[in-house]
């Protein structure tokens, strides 16, 4: 007698509880995590304040020396960026809310 494969059974297919087909990583990837009848979302909590993206015209010379800084050239643009605009123009002090004065479209 042919014998299925475990893999494409069905709940209908089997009653015992050593028939049931084995879970497998595609089972766990596709499964749903809930919190009783709530569906939790997947991935990354979302951050506070998300990095913007945004287009800049560099010089080619600058944009090579650039990324020849190799991975996470991004990231060290972004730190060097940062470190002047605190420089010369220093974020408002904490104001106890969570957050500072600068609007958030700026």
């Amino acid at each position: 007698m042919p014998t299925k494969n475990a893999s494409t059974q069905t709940v209908s297919d089997w009653v015992d509880p050593d028939d049931a087909p084995e879970l497998t990583d595609e089972f766990y990837d596709r499964a749903e995590i809930c919190d009783g009848d709530r569906i939790l979302k997947r991935g990354r909590p979302p951050i506070a304040y998300p990095k913007k993206l945004v287009s800049i015209r560099l010089e080619p010379n600058v944009l090579v020396r650039l990324r020849d800084l190799g991975p996470g050239w991004q990231t060290k643009v972004n730190e060097v960026l940062k470190e002047y605009v605190d420089r010369v123009n220093p974020i408002p002090p904490f104001n106890g809310l969570g957050t500072t004065d600068v609007p958030k479209d700026r």
